[in-house]
């Protein structure tokens, strides 16, 4: 069937199907252009869609959410290794390197589970920006903070951040990729929970968000005493992840299943012209 791009969607950091995050993956066997990937992943319609194309020394990865490309994506790149791994593209022993715009990521598989190895971004604490604590509707907060990417919203009771209900249309205009919402847990199964709200990227609420970890994982560790945290973002599919923090990297951990497996028909790569809003 020449011509048609095969395609896998994995529910990432779930251990059973429909649950976690799900994400779109594509293996190309070269380069495709820009607007294909985009007009991909708005017919999938997922948070994230990964392309991947082979290199020297790994994959080179990219992320596209239905509306824009990301420079950093967790789940989707936990969807990625787990595609690579099942498919017999990497032994089960080796090492994924994927190279993407936030350089050199890699993931191991061990048993069930797949630790990725990604940069820390840690929060500072700063100023909420006009209309953020309003267009989230929370309240009891006990921090903001903003890392590279996002806002950092801590609360004062896990209750409180699994109860929130968003104006998404008003913090659609907040200037970050998304906004992350945290507490400590109050169940014993978790250390913290959290939400992540990311309407000016084209995701109103992310089920699992693996990179906002990279910021969550810093921000408990000192405030818990410990490197490492087992993390559940209450979104309504809900998400574990095991996170560890080392340094200036955090290893996140996570189980992920597949659930589609198909092909792409129609243009292979070809250019694709997108209709002005």
């Amino acid at each position: 069937m020449a011509g048609h791009e095969s395609i896998v969607q994995v529910d990432a950091f779930t251990s059973r199907p429909f649950a976690g995050n799900p994400a779109a993956v594509c293996v190309l066997d070269g380069p495709r252009a820009d607007g294909w990937m985009r007009a991909v992943a708005r017919e999938m319609n997922l948070a994230e869609t990964a392309f991947l194309v082979p290199e020297a020394d790994g994959w080179g990865l990219r992320w596209f959410t239905p509306a824009v490309e990301v420079d950093l994506c967790g789940h989707a790149t936990l969807a990625s290794a787990h595609v690579l791994f099942e498919s017999g593209l990497l032994a089960p022993g080796a090492e994924a390197r994927f190279h993407t715009r936030s350089g050199l990521l890699t993931a191991r598989r061990d048993g069930d589970w797949i630790e990725m190895d990604f940069p820390a971004m840690p929060a500072t604490p700063c100023a909420p920006p006009a209309g953020l604590l309003e267009a989230l509707g929370a309240h009891s907060i006990v921090a903001v903070a903003r890392s590279r990417f996002d806002y950092l919203i801590e609360l004062a009771t896990a209750a409180a951040v699994r109860a929130l209900a968003p104006d998404f249309h008003r913090l659609r205009v907040i200037e970050a990729r998304g906004v992350m919402v945290t507490a400590r847990s109050d169940r014993p199964a978790y250390d913290i929970e959290s939400r992540f709200f990311a309407p000016g990227s084209g995701v109103d609420e992310d089920p699992v968000t693996g990179s906002a970890h990279c910021s969550l994982g810093p921000w408990w560790a000192p405030r818990l005493g410990r490197d490492a945290l087992r993390a559940y973002q209450a979104s309504a599919r809900g998400g574990l992840l095991h996170v560890r923090v080392r340094g200036d990297r955090v290893l996140l951990r996570g189980q992920a299943v597949t659930v589609l497996e198909g092909r792409i028909l129609g243009a292979n790569g070809a250019e694709v012209h997108e209709h002005e809003s």
